[in-house]
């Protein structure tokens, strides 16, 4: 029933539900139905003018877990026939850093058992980012097979990479190369970075930094109008976090490597450009929502090297990303990923247009609770 009230029912203007524990309960609302009238059975309503569409939603760092995707790649054939694919070609530019830690394939890490090795790895970028991808790709290939499909897409720093290649900008191999290089070289950065989650918005994380202008840190998330990451050097963050304690906010330390999205990624910008031009960039055939600005992304630039360097070093600005999809018009929200991350971050952002939305998580293999969604 559920799969049919998704995909084959006509789509009508007026809607009615009758809830029912027996046939007299039924034949009670479906006669209320057809008189017009009142029942404690029946839920009716009607859709609203220019709210239509679906915005897939693509999940970011942090929301890895061991074991995702091991059930969906028994169960469903789409879904592991993806996978298999683009784990395949990921395999051909990870075979070192692979042979190093003792797996075969991508998939021994992300279907490892939690507490092993091989799941551990899971957690650094250099496999974290190559793993999301594959991941979210074929979990977006099985719903395509439902006939569910978007009509924009969108992302969290990683997941954007996701987005922009199911969109037609990038092909699968293309995308599988930009994908590995990011995630290798910025596991190659040395330690020393660190980040937190503020419970503050834009304007007043802002006026904390003009305390501290010699401070080398910066925005590096603006996921909800309450909620900012803030990445930058170790001492930096200790600095401003006990600046931002005295003012009231709250903080918590994020479980990263590195400091993403903040002027320490400067070191490998010059080698991911140069992977970079090697790269054909398409046009989308899909509006895709941009971390950069938060609206719909220019097809002249997201199609450039530039756009991709910008992407890793700046702020992703999660809030304008979802502000922008409600004032197109979208309240249904798909996301793809291990987690249920970007759901809780879109809520709390549409909660402050006092509005209404559908958030359908694909939550499918009972993941864990995870730090953030940073990069």
């Amino acid at each position: 029933m559920a799969y049919s009230l998704a995909v084959s029912r006509a789509v009508m203007d007026h809607r009615a539900v009758v809830t029912a524990t027996g046939h007299e309960d039924l034949l009670a609302g479906l006669n209320a139905i057809a008189a017009g009238e009142d029942h404690p059975n029946v839920v009716t309503g009607h859709t609203v003018p220019g709210h239509t569409g679906l915005a897939v939603l693509f999940t970011g760092q942090g929301s890895q877990h061991p074991g995702m995707g091991r059930d969906l790649h028994t169960a469903f054939p789409a879904f592991r026939d993806s996978l298999d694919h683009t784990c395949t070609l990921l395999d051909q530019h990870l075979a070192t850093e692979l042979t190093q830690a003792g797996a075969t394939s991508l998939r021994d890490i992300m279907f490892a058992d939690p507490g092993t090795p091989h799941a551990r790895l899971l957690d650094q970028t250099r496999f974290t980012q190559p793993a999301l991808f594959a991941y979210e790709t074929a979990l977006y290939h099985q719903f395509t097979t439902w006939g569910i499909t978007p009509t924009h897409l969108t992302g969290h720093s990683v997941g954007e990479v996701v987005a922009a290649h199911l969109a037609g900008i990038l092909t699968l191999p293309d995308a599988c190369t930009l994908i590995t290089a990011r995630g290798r070289l910025m596991n190659s950065l040395p330690p020393g970075g660190a980040m937190i989650s503020v419970r503050a918005g834009e304007h007043d994380i802002t006026t904390a930094l003009t305390q501290h202008p010699d401070t080398p840190i910066a925005i590096a998330a603006l996921n909800t109008p309450t909620s900012t990451v803030l990445s930058g050097t170790e001492q930096a963050v200790h600095t401003l976090t006990h600046t931002l304690t005295q003012h009231g906010h709250t903080t918590r330390r994020l479980n990263v490597s590195h400091a993403f999205h903040s002027p320490l990624m400067n070191p490998i910008l010059n080698e991911f450009r140069t992977i970079l031009t090697t790269l054909t960039f398409h046009p989308p055939r899909l509006p895709v929502i941009s971390n950069l600005t938060g609206r719909p992304a220019d097809p002249h630039h997201i199609t450039t090297p530039d756009y991709w360097i910008n992407h890793a070093l700046h702020t992703v600005r999660y809030t304008d990303t979802i502000t922008t999809l409600h004032h197109h018009g979208i309240r249904t929200y798909l996301e793809i990923g291990p987690d249920t991350t970007l759901t809780t971050l879109g809520r709390e952002t549409l909660d402050t247009h006092t509005t209404s939305s559908t958030d359908t998580t694909a939550d499918t293999t009972g993941s864990t609770d995870t730090t953030a969604d940073t990069t």
